[in-house]
This record gives structure tokens, C-alpha cells and sequence, in this order.
């Protein structure tokens, strides 16, 4: 099953971003592309970070460290949230601490 998807070529031209932004994102793992007869492409669901990214770099004039880091926090508090989430429902399942396995 392919994914949907747009070239690396087509996102530069739609979202006017500079093609070594793009590249420097690319490096650092902040997007994961995907390559088909000499042809990059962004899969879709990862379009979101791309605009992002891309509003935190142009709009806000944060470096590429900067991303890297905001986007690492970013992640991590979310994870935090889903634990958060799973112990508050594991907290309402228990009628007293004792019964608590962590």
C-alpha cells in the first residue's frame, strides 16, 4: 500500500520554502521522506510539522537547533500527557493505593 504523498519539488513551489531549509530538516530527522525512481517525496501526514517548522523558521526566525529542541519538548510533553492520562485512569479504577501496580 503506497502512502499518499507530494515531491520534495512540489512542497518548495506550494509552501515557498528554500529547498536547503527543506534538506536541513530532512538531515536532522525532523522529516522522514521517502525516495521512488530519483524522485523525494513528504508523505502526508507529516505535512503538519512541515508547516510548523516552517512557520517557526520564517515567522518566528528560529534556527534549525532551536526547532530540534522545541520540537523534542513538544514530544515530550505529549508523552507525559498520555502517561498522565493512563495513570488517572488506572487512579479511578482502584479503591485505595494499595491496590496501585506500577
Amino acid at each position: 500500500m503506497m502512502s499518499e504523498r507530494i515531491s520534495v519539488k512540489e512542497v518548495i513551489q506550494i509552501y515557498k520554502i528554500e529547498d536547503h531549509f527543506l534538506n536541513e530538516l530532512i538531515s536532522s530527522d525532523l522529516l522522514h521522506p521517502e525516495t521512488e525512481n530519483s524522485t523525494t517525496y513528504i508523505v502526508y501526514e507529516e505535512l503538519h510539522h512541515l508547516e510548523r517548522f516552517a512557520n517557526w523558521h520564517y515567522d518566528l526566525e528560529i534556527n534549525l537547533p532551536g526547532i530540534e529542541i522545541i520540537h523534542k519538548l513538544l514530544n515530550q510533553l505529549e508523552d507525559l500527557r498520555h502517561e498522565n492520562r493512563r495513570l488517572s485512569e488506572i487512579a479511578g479504577k482502584l479503591s485505595s493505593w494499595e491496590d496501585a501496580e506500577f
